[in-house]
């Protein structure tokens, strides 16, 4: 078992989040002992899928909605399967998103350390769009 504080370091949240989120309900079974809440392994792993909903893009009445089919059992699979299934493609359309602009910063870290080397950026320009260095041209084209 677990204390608020302990939690709240193992997580790097505040106090606060931890108990906004007992209070929309999201610990239903969690445990008290003189009015203070302690956290059993079971809370800690509900945190955890909390915490990647909620980076993945979930507001919290939707966590809601998936701790309650939670605690109907098995008949919501289904529903908890799709859910997922719509935050892995979100996730990976913002994965995409971010290798493209990861592509346009090392693109530009070349395109500078060439400038530099050069004095200038005219070397480059002979060669854009489409006579850059093979490994370069990949990172050119998915930015662009």
């Amino acid at each position: 078992m677990y204390t608020i504080g302990q939690v709240s370091e193992m997580f790097n949240l505040p106090i606060s989040t931890l108990r906004y989120y007992d209070k929309e309900g999201l610990f239903p079974d969690i445990q008290r002992q003189s009015g203070i809440r302690k956290f059993s392994d079971n809370e800690i792993e509900a945190l955890r899928v909390i915490e990647c909903l909620k980076a993945s893009g979930l507001e919290i009445k939707d966590i809601k909605q998936f701790m309650q089919w939670v605690s109907e059992g098995p008949s919501t699979y289904g529903k908890r399967k799709a859910l997922f299934e719509a935050r892995r493609e979100a996730v990976e359309a913002e994965i995409a998103k971010l290798e493209k602009m990861l592509d346009m910063v090392k693109f530009k870290c070349w395109y500078y350390d060439t400038a530099m080397k050069h004095g200038s950026e005219n070397e480059i320009i002979k060669m854009m769009p489409d006579k850059l260095p093979q490994e370069i041209q990949k990172l050119y084209d998915n930015s662009h």
